[in-house]
């Protein structure tokens, strides 16, 4: 089958579960622990351990209920496809949609980060990096996923290396207060209003049920890769969480758009900032690499059935790529990067990928029969979880996600006339 002159034909079964836990905290790593802390610690305080534990139970729950339905539905679309399947087409299209929009706004996110550390002063120049990046990674996607992998695999090493070395000056610092893990009394609205923020973190590891059909033995691969990534993932978010209200406090940490190296600065040990910006630099593009190679094989899937433009499930079959989809994407992106700010992006990305979880959630409680692999209970928090984080979001956050939702359901409606 061809579409618009293009083979749409499957993709290929080239990742085993290494390289799929590998995206999957590729795609986690950058996005908590150099962008969203700031504003969770802006909302909860020095509460925002608390927040992240909250963020954590709700995202294992989600990659429960991910990964149940990877097992059974091995095919690239994540959510889009399990809703489809379990509770109907316009379910499959909303968490199709919000998925798309939610991360289209994560990849730009990263790349304002990349920005941020590598031009702290300066707006316009912060911008041009952030796009200059988007741009470069979208030429590595486009020559395949085992390229994706290879690329992602070092960078992720180099991220995680960088990370527990700051945590090591952190914790060994005299500028260190335990006092700072305490101050105030917890607000219930503004550490889910973190937990919601800090969910952002953890979204990374559905990456792997989205590139399912690229995976080998997807059965037992998939539900492996996403608890793995998750759980590495969680233990070095605590660990750099702790250490820097540790030694920076909340304030400190939500007024900066670089909260590690603010940290660092704080700690007295100036010799390490130059290395804490090439963390967040390389995990900031970590991020990025596997955010584009996800977002696009979403809108792969909901190309192939019409719920976007057909054009989208072109794959070329010598590289095995959707081009016109990463293409697609990686124009969205560079244009939020030339125009939101990143907190803005942060909030907004999560309202849309906590939606596509409360959809992910519905969907795996509807499996029985062998396809069952953990209780119901799950679900039912998962999905609980996920609609008291996206109410507790930012007003603007949740105004900006309900409007750009509504957008593409009356797209959906006329594209399909």
């Amino acid at each position: 089958m061809s579409v618009n002159g293009r083979q749409a034909s499957a993709l290929v079964r080239r990742l085993g579960t290494f390289d799929a836990a590998v995206i999957g905290i590729g795609s986690m790593i950058g996005a908590g622990v150099f962008s969203a802390i700031g504003p969770a610690a802006g909302a909860a305080g020095s509460w925002l351990v608390l927040g992240l534990g909250l963020a954590a139970v709700v995202a294992y729950c989600n990659a429960v209920a991910s990964a149940q339905l990877a097992a059974q539905y091995p095919l690239s679309g994540g959510t889009y496809v399990y809703g489809r399947e379990r509770l109907g087409a316009w379910w499959g299209f909303a968490a199709g949609w919000c998925f798309v929009t939610g991360k289209t706004a994560s990849c730009a996110a990263m790349a304002l980060t990349f920005g941020a550390y590598v031009a702290p002063g300066s707006g316009v120049v912060r911008r041009l990096l952030g796009i200059l990046a988007v741009v470069a990674l979208t030429a590595v996607t486009l020559r395949g996923i085992e390229r994706t992998a290879q690329l992602t695999r070092w960078l992720v090493a180099i991220s995680i290396g960088v990370l527990l070395l700051t945590v090591g000056i952190l914790v060994t610092s005299d500028e260190t207060d335990t006092g700072r893990l305490t101050v105030g009394h917890p607000d219930a609205y503004g550490v889910l209003q973190a937990a919601g923020l800090l969910f952002f973190a953890f979204a990374g590891y559905a990456r792997i049920a989205t590139l399912a059909e690229e995976v080998r033995d997807p059965a037992r691969t998939i539900p492996r890769a996403i608890v793995t990534a998750l759980a590495a993932v969680l233990v070095l978010y605590l660990a750099v969480a702790v250490s820097a209200l540790l030694v920076a406090g909340p304030d400190a940490l939500a007024a900066s758009s670089a909260p590690l190296r603010t940290a660092v600065e704080l700690a007295g040990a100036d010799w390490a900032k130059p290395v804490v910006t090439v963390g967040a630099v390389v995990a900031s593009l970590g991020a990025l690499l596997a955010l584009l190679a996800g977002v696009s094989r979403t809108a792969l899937a909901m190309g192939r059935n019409r719920d976007l433009p057909s054009r989208l499930a072109a794959v070329d079959p010598g590289r095995s790529v959707p081009v016109v989809a990463q293409v697609a994407v990686a124009a969205a992106v560079v244009l939020l990067v030339g125009t939101i700010d990143l907190r803005g992006m942060i909030g907004f990305s999560s309202f849309g990928v906590l939606l596509y979880y409360a959809i992910a959630n519905a969907s795996a409680w509807t499996q029985g029969g062998q396809a069952r692999r953990w209780p119901r209970a799950f679900q039912v928090v998962g999905l609980a979880g996920c609609l008291a984080l996206v109410v507790t979001l930012p007003l603007v956050s949740v105004a900006a996600g309900a409007f750009v939702l509504a957008a593409g359901c009356l797209g959906r409606l006329l594209l399909r006339d």
